[in-house]
């Protein structure tokens, strides 16, 4: 079995090594305004999953400058891809995300730009305003699917029905868009079946790539609420593991797999324990992916 990874996409797409910044576009989300609700998804922190993004308040160019010069003893890459991460990055009129974008997408030191958002926010005109940007230079968008059952779209009040998510897919793919997916491992209403049946269908999607995060327990959310008032399975890295592997063995062999893990704050971090060792959680997953002779493309994806 075969493991696309991203750095082994990004190396053939681009030809040399590139490295996500992450940036925060000043936007907030339709699950959070009003819009939909106020609370938010309940796993979902206080920073719009983007604990490490910049004050969306900060201009571009200069989010741009202060990434690069955080991560300049990390990676000896001189092109990066723009990656605007926290809360929904295509819910605002379309003039404010063309000059919001394009700041980033004409700068000489940026190969790409990666948007994540919801798929309910991704109307006509932004679909074209992404259609024109992919022109320049790439464009990546991420959806926040995390699961395709009804169930689990109710608990975690994601606000949204799974037909949204496949429209967005298809008006994406429609105008080259390179689509990638999240999705949660570990949340508490799910079998191991259900984990898998959801990485099955964004495998047989038309999506590029998928991110397989693992359930993070955060202070303040929703979700610690519940866990401390009634504690709730939590994955063991053993259980993690074995997901990863029987989650690369259902996917096509062409989908870039973008995330096996994920880097939650550790001041946040209240479960699982074992997710802060990164190191650990790599070496635990390589090895039961020799364990089933899985192939990788390079290293593992970050």
């Amino acid at each position: 079995m075969y493991y696309y990874s991203l750095n082994e996409y990004l190396r053939g797409r681009f030809g040399e090594p590139v490295y996500k910044l992450s940036l925060n576009g000043g936007m907030t989300c339709p699950n959070r305004d009003g819009r939909i609700g106020t609370g938010g998804c309940i796993f979902c922190s206080a920073g719009g999953s983007g604990e490490f993004a910049p004050d969306g308040d900060i201009d571009i160019d200069e989010q741009i400058e202060r990434a690069k010069s955080l991560v300049a003893g990390k990676t000896k890459a001189e092109k990066f891809i723009a990656y605007f991460q926290p809360f929904t990055n295509t819910y605002a009129p379309v003039e404010y995300l063309e000059t919001l974008f394009m700041k980033a997408i004409r700068r000489r030191d940026i190969a790409a730009v990666s948007i994540a958002t919801r798929p309910d926010c991704l109307e006509s005109e932004k679909i074209e305003l992404l259609r024109r940007l992919n022109k320049i230079k790439p464009v990546f968008v991420e959806l926040g699917l995390q699961s395709i059952h009804e169930k689990t779209a109710d608990y975690i009040r994601r606000g949204y029905a799974l037909e949204v998510f496949d429209k967005a897919v298809d008006s994406l793919k429609s105008v080259g868009i390179n689509v990638v997916v999240h999705l949660i491992l570990g949340l508490p209403t799910e079998s191991r079946e259900d984990m898998l049946k959801s990485v099955y269908y964004v495998g047989q999607s038309g999506a590029d790539g998928i991110k397989l995060q693992l359930l993070h327990v955060l202070k303040g959310t929703e979700l610690e609420k519940e866990y401390s008032k009634k504690p709730f399975h939590i994955l063991t890295l053993d259980e993690y593991a074995a997901l990863i592997c029987d989650s690369i063995e259902l996917l096509p062999r062409n989908m870039v797999i973008h995330r096996i893990t994920g880097d939650g704050d550790k001041r946040l971090l209240v479960e699982p324990e074992w997710s802060a060792n990164k190191k650990l959680v790599l070496n635990t997953i390589n090895k039961m992916m020799r364990e089933r002779n899985i192939e990788q493309g390079i290293m593992l994806s970050k």
